[in-house]
């Protein structure tokens, strides 16, 4: 054998070996975290109080998520400043998928309507929005209007009140966006501390109407403590199917909200999807089907990705309409 045959031969074989360590080493090296996820705890904020919106729906995917996962999923309400209080702990939790946000549209709102929130929407990256539910517009039973056409006519002649969950929420901006920039009414806002106390003041006639997320307020439409007059929505609702769409009524607006689920921004991207995964299993049972619809929600089950576009292109719209109505915080 020549030096130059002998020297090749040597290489190979050299080569073969770097190989071969290399794939030892990987087979010895650790499984990455997004192999082993979930292996501990995991934690979802709430960014409101208990018994709304998002924790009804956080609560029920936390249980189905800890029994497909085989870990326990704590739920822990951190409400204060609009839903913020509880995205900014989140945007600055460890990027491992174990601290998830569990929120509503506020999260798109807040972009334009809130200043100096310690973060950015873009320090979150969406998992999945779950379940979405329109904005209603309901009156007292003895309101002369029998549906959004006619109040909107009447509104016309003299100016009215309505209340809503606190001066820039969604259900606010939407309604001062339809009333202004679609109806053409004069119509005076009157804020409450939360969906509640306003749908009291409805129930009392203290308001002329209510604006509200439609779970916030299907029981009292449904029993006929209030009437229905417009879901802001495309579609009809099967909580409240006797209520017609602002489309109907000659209306083409559509505002809402949504409940989602968001991580750190740089958690791995194998955890988001293994998430969105699970969770969107979660939504296709006739339990979760069953169990939103029931309440004025219709479930919503997208990749990451599209779940992650659709929550842009919401930022987009919420600006448009807080910036239109001067609500926003520049």
């Amino acid at each position: 054998m020549t030096k130059a045959t002998c020297a090749a031969h040597l290489g190979r074989n050299a080569g073969r070996t770097a190989v071969l360590a290399g794939l030892m080493l990987a087979a010895l090296a650790p499984p990455s975290a997004a192999q082993t996820y979930p292996s501990q705890n995991i934690t979802v904020l709430v960014a409101f109080a208990a018994g709304g919106i998002a924790d009804v729906v956080a609560r029920f995917v936390g249980q189905k998520l800890s029994e497909r996962l085989g870990q326990s999923v704590v739920i822990e309400n951190r409400g204060g400043a609009g839903g913020n209080l509880a995205a900014k702990a989140v945007s600055i939790a460890a990027a491992d998928g174990y601290t998830i946000l569990a929120t509503t549209s506020a999260l798109a709102v807040n972009e334009t309507a809130s200043k100096n929130k310690g973060f950015s929407t873009d320090d979150l990256s969406t998992v999945a929005l779950v379940a979405m539910s329109p904005d209603v517009l309901a009156v007292h039973p003895g309101n002369p209007a029998k549906d959004l056409r006619e109040f909107v006519a009447n509104g016309k002649r003299k100016s009215f009140t309505y209340g809503s969950p606190g001066v820039g929420t969604g259900p606010h901006i939407g309604a001062e966006y339809f009333f202004r920039e679609v109806a053409k009414v004069d119509a005076v806002h009157v804020p409450f501390t939360g969906g509640a106390p306003a749908v009291a003041a409805a129930i009392g006639n203290h308001v002329d109407a209510i604006v509200l997320v439609l779970p916030t307020v299907t029981p009292q439409i449904t029993q006929g403590a209030l009437r229905g007059l417009g879901l802001a929505s495309a579609t009809r609702n099967a909580a409240v199917p006797d209520v017609p769409t602002y489309a109907e009524m000659g209306f083409g607006f559509v505002s809402g909200s949504w409940v989602g689920f968001f991580v750190p921004k740089n958690t791995p991207e194998p955890v988001i999807a293994k998430l969105n995964a699970e969770i969107n299993e979660i939504m296709k049972t006739a339990e979760a089907q069953q169990k939103l619809k029931a309440i004025g929600f219709d479930p919503i089950i997208k990749p990451y990705a599209e779940a992650a576009r659709d929550f842009a292109n919401d930022v987009a719209t919420w600006s448009k309409m807080t910036r239109a109505v001067g609500l926003a915080a520049e």
